[in-house]
């Protein structure tokens, strides 16, 4: 039975289907079938949490990677989030291929495409755990609305002119209420993504943590704050709050949450499998995303020299 690699790509940038080729004729001269999912223009579900919803994709119900071992991303973490909706629920390692600017989940650029290939023909790659976060809608009483959330998932007021006024709560006891624009919970993968933004502290993939960050709290005690995995958090859109809030997750999936509404985020038990093709550090991956400076790093003698830092 032939080897089957899905493949996902951005639907718009001009260069993809040049690169989407190039890699699949090359994976077909090691007998690999690619299966090319592109997933359209972005779209959302919104449904509103005092309504029952069983059910809500993003993707088209026959998008299906259980016959794939590998699915693939060209693009940039947009596009991946979106490849790992559909990785994640049939349990296949992701592997992020930038086209996109920043690619923060991105394990390798355009230009490694012959590179990609040999790898992926010989298995030569290892598997990462990434955590997810798993979040319920409670409603009257009742959970409406269950979704979940590689990056972040996030509570937003609804309308700009207003402040949201939200609980928070910490493994069942009041942690504080805060008048805010939103509150952003995430894990360390959504460190460098919403969360960074909102001001919170970047967290190495390998430390096992729930990140909880308001957004422009009108409060003394609106800090960042970093979580034990196992944490159970729950915000709580108070009753009288002056507008209602939307819940997002990874910016890709929202919910409408009315006053009373309350979320409940605890670490998910189904992670996001990540290919890896190298072992650099989380270290590098920074500096390289983020272009900063370490001009004048000497560091020891060794690692100086292979990285040719000057005096």
């Amino acid at each position: 039975m032939s080897r089957r690699i899905m493949l996902v790509t951005h639907p718009t940038r001009p260069e993809i289907p040049a690169l989407a080729a190039a890699f699949t004729e090359r994976l077909a001269a090691h007998g690999i079938v690619v299966e090319a999912v592109p997933v359209g223009e972005p779209t959302h579900d919104v449904v509103r949490a005092d309504e029952v919803v069983t059910h809500k994709s993003p993707l088209p119900p026959h998008v299906d990677a259980s016959n794939v071992e590998l699915v693939v991303v060209f693009g940039g973490d947009g596009t991946i989030l979106r490849g790992a909706e559909i990785a994640r629920p049939a349990g296949k390692p992701l592997l992020g291929v930038n086209v996109g600017r920043v690619g923060f989940l991105a394990e390798a650029e355009r230009d490694d495409i012959e590179a990609i290939v040999d790898r992926i023909a010989a298995r030569d790659y290892r598997i990462e755990e990434r955590m997810t976060l798993e979040v319920d809608v409670i409603h009257d009483g009742h959970v409406v609305a269950t979704n979940w959330a590689l990056n972040e998932a996030s509570v937003e007021k609804s309308a700009r002119e207003r402040m949201l006024e939200v609980a928070v709560e910490v493994d069942g006891r009041p942690l504080s209420t805060w008048g805010c624009d939103g509150v952003v919970i995430s894990t360390p993968t959504g460190s460098t993504a919403y969360a960074f933004s909102g001001g919170g502290p970047v967290v190495w993939p390998d430390v096992a943590a729930i990140l909880l960050v308001p957004i422009s709290a009108h409060a003394l005690f609106a800090r960042p704050l970093v979580l034990g995995p196992d944490t159970h958090l729950a915000v709580e859109v108070v009753p009288h709050s002056y507008v209602d809030g939307v819940l997002w997750c990874d910016g890709r999936r929202t919910i409408e949450l009315p006053a009373g509404a309350r979320i409940e985020v605890r670490r998910s038990q189904l992670p996001v499998l990540l290919a890896r093709l190298t072992d650099d550090p989380f270290t590098d991956r920074l500096v390289a995303k983020f272009a900063l400076p370490v001009s004048g790093w000497r560091g020891p003698a060794d690692a100086a020299q292979a990285t040719g830092a000057s005096a």
